[in-house]
């Protein structure tokens, strides 16, 4: 039944975010739904430079995990993107990485399913959700929702261990995407595929 790819979009590699993406993997294993997470890292990653290179090369002109994952995009059903809130926005780190992505590799997108994950102490948790799926919406890619909107509050891990409406939100998003897959095979089974694409138009308000 399909695989995940969850992004793991924290400096802290075994943090609040992590602790929230952890809850949909326990589960997801529990529904026999295979799954990959990737981590970031600290370094440093380039935002687009608009460069266009990609658009021939189909690789960004960056070498880093972009060109990873549009390399294995196939292999992905569907892509949880999870991040700390700062600011009221996700992390600097993930936002230039998803806009290399989504520019790079959007045609394949289409059809997938599609979840964000915030964590935060306090406040700003659904405005960085909010900015997160906007990726998703303009690439034709079925959100998934869950009981509440997709956030953990913490501090720390243990704190949001302890965030027991989070957690089961964590739980519910993951259940929900699994019987989404599950639908979607069906479907295919029976010769449903995705709806026919028409060319698209791209409309410059100046003329």
């Amino acid at each position: 039944m399909g695989k995940i790819l969850l992004i793991n979009g924290s400096p802290h590699e075994f943090g609040c975010t992590y602790t929230a993406l952890r809850e949909m993997m326990d589960t997801f294993d529990t529904l026999g739904v295979a799954h990959e997470l990737l981590y970031l890292g600290t370094k440093p990653i380039a935002g687009c430079i608009a460069c266009g290179s990609c658009k021939g090369t189909g690789r960004c002109v960056f070498d880093d995990y972009v060109n990873y994952v549009h390399a294995h995009l196939d292999e992905y059903d569907g892509i949880v993107v999870g991040s700390p809130v700062y600011y009221a926005g996700p992390s600097g780190q993930l936002c230039a990485f998803l806009d290399r992505l989504f520019y790079c590799g959007q045609s394949c997108m289409a059809g997938k399913l599609a979840a964000s994950v915030v964590s935060c102490r306090r406040g700003g948790a659904t405005a960085a959700f909010d900015r997160l799926n906007k990726y998703f919406t303009i690439a034709e890619m079925h959100v998934v929702g869950s009981q509440y909107w997709n956030q953990v509050h913490g501090f720390t891990p243990d704190d949001v261990r302890r965030d027991g409406e989070g957690l089961q939100t964590m739980r519910t998003l993951a259940r929900n995407m699994a019987w989404l897959l599950e639908s979607i095979e069906a479907g295919r089974a029976k010769g449903l595929m995705l709806p026919e694409r028409e060319k698209r138009i791209v409309t410059n308000f100046i003329d």
